[in-house]
């Protein structure tokens, strides 16, 4: 009998939780922050708000792209700066879950999206429900951002260069105690059976305001029956997302997308490739691009919810960051690094900064680290030509005790393991990398040679072997501009992103 009290209790207490996110005390420390933050100052409304995510975009990211983005426009590097490095206002982020020292992308986003810090692996749910638990998922659903802002009757977007359904995005309008529920194949039996819906369902039956006005990224193959797609319940949700009328507009290519005019599109859909979209690297240097580059999709979308006569609320996403460092790849991350960076450069050319509040963050880190003492100018991607010590620059790569060269970027655990050329990266089929690595850890640190190691199929080298180099739990940084951005200042829990948004909007919590 006490047990089951108990029970009853919890599933009450749950449920308070999902009817007033105010009762989570996430929630109520995150506003609270905000409070202290703004210093009893009255915060500044902004009209509009684009929060762009770099997933996986670590302290150590920013500072290697931005030297290569230098580098690359003839430049020491050093000295430059990326766009949103100019931004007026930064802060640092605590990036930890409820669960885990070092968080992803599901918990994260669940953060920045709602205002409370929740578990790894689950989207818009609280920490009551635990991983899988589909029947704790709606007492424990807490609205997000998007939501809300639909609800106020500003439009809304989402764009990522992931599948549309992957962590990120799916932060924004989903609720589901499982990230890799994207389509129905993904569900477990039980949560099949039970009829609960899986993500991309979630996308098309969203029922907050007059829906998302722009949804652009990847993953067309979780709303398309087999054989087009993976679904397994028949259901052609892109059919049933065209459905919603007239004004809806469905895209699949770059070029449908640029000749898309945003007067004769009230909603947008678009979805450019079965699963992720390609690294910019790969796009980028293709002869006629299918895909829209982050920068494009940036545009477009921004063509389109600017038009929303009460505002707007736009996240976009640099999903394959995190994709480059997990495949031990520097080279592909810090150039999706990079083409943020460009998509932040549109927005700041389309918005008005007297009325947007623009904010640029990761949901993470990651294990990589800029290291040696490389001369001034040195190739980023390269070996370490400088000094092996402190003491005077040499034009000869530096060596370590056994000596081999090594390069100035390099990764805590990954793929890239000295001696192990048969660890495949997760992902290599998309970059299939030529071996490099002597077979057996026990040789040793291969003999590197400055071509291979700036080849783009390059993986640096790792402390740790592993199939897939993790990510990192230092905090990440925040840059902001326009109205509210003041308040980003200090180090602060990640739910306080929401919480700063919220406020800057005039959607906050009383």
């Amino acid at each position: 009998m006490r047990i089951c009290i108990a029970l009853l209790c919890l599933v009450c207490a749950s449920a308070a939780r999902a009817a007033d996110p105010a009762a989570n005390h996430w929630f109520r420390e995150g506003r609270d922050a905000v409070k202290r933050a703004a210093g009893g100052q009255p915060i500044p409304r902004a009209k509009n708000v684009i929060l762009f995510v770099g997933d996986g975009m670590g302290i150590a990211t920013v500072t290697a792209a931005r030297i290569l983005d230098g580098q690359r426009r003839g430049a020491t590097g050093e000295e430059n700066l990326l766009s949103f490095e100019t931004l007026p206002y930064t802060a640092f982020s605590k990036t930890y879950t409820v669960d885990f020292q070092v968080g992803e992308s599901a918990g994260t986003i669940t953060a920045l999206m709602t205002g409370v810090k929740t578990r790894s692996g689950v989207l818009g749910v609280d920490e009551s429900a635990a991983l899988g638990d589909f029947a704790a998922a709606k007492s424990a659903s807490i609205p997000t951002l998007l939501e809300r802002a639909e609800d106020a009757g500003l439009w809304t977007g989402v764009v990522t260069t992931t599948t549309v359904t992957h962590a990120t995005p799916a932060g924004t309008y989903a609720h589901t105690p499982h990230r890799g529920w994207e389509s129905d194949a993904g569900l477990s039996p039980e949560a099949r059976a039970a009829g609960f819906p899986d993500i991309a369902r979630q996308l098309v039956e969203f029922g907050h305001g007059d829906g998302i006005e722009v949804v652009l990224g990847g993953g067309r193959g979780n709303f398309l029956p087999a054989p087009a797609g993976v679904r397994t319940d028949g259901r052609n949700l892109v059919a049933e997302w065209k459905k919603k009328g007239g004004d809806a507009k469905y895209v699949a290519t770059r070029a449908e997308l640029l000749a898309l005019d945003p007067a004769k599109a009230r909603r947008v859909f678009g979805l450019f490739a079965p699963e992720h979209m390609s690294f910019e690297l790969e796009r980028a240097s293709a002869a006629a691009p299918t895909e829209p580059s982050l920068s494009e999709m940036t545009a477009k979308a921004l063509d389109v919810v600017t038009r929303g006569p009460k505002g707007f609320f736009l996240l976009v996403e640099g999903g394959r960051i995190d994709h480059g460092h997990h495949a031990g790849n520097a080279q592909r991350a810090l150039t999706e690094t990079i083409e943020l960076a460009n998509a932040v450069k549109v927005a700041l050319a389309k918005t008005n900064a007297a009325d947007t509040l623009i904010v640029v963050t990761a949901d993470h880190s990651h294990t990589l680290s800029i290291s040696g003492y490389p001369a001034r100018g040195n190739p980023i991607l390269g070996l370490v030509v400088g000094s092996s010590g402190e003491g005077a620059a040499s034009t000869e790569p530096a060596q370590d005790l056994t000596g081999q060269p090594y390069t100035t970027l390099s990764y805590a655990n990954g793929p890239g393991y000295p001696g192990k050329s048969d660890v495949q990266p997760e992902g290599a089929k998309r970059f299939p990398h030529r071996p490099t690595r002597v077979e057996g850890t026990k040789l040793g640190r291969p003999q590197l040679e400055s071509k291979e190691v700036q080849d783009p199929a390059h993986l640096q080298e790792s402390h740790v072997a592993l199939a897939s180099e993790t990510h990192g739990g230092e905090d990440v940084p925040i840059y902001a501009g326009g109205p509210g951005a003041a308040l980003f200042h200090g180090v602060q829990e990640q739910n306080f992103v929401y919480h700063a948004l919220a406020a800057a909007l005039g959607l906050a919590t009383p």
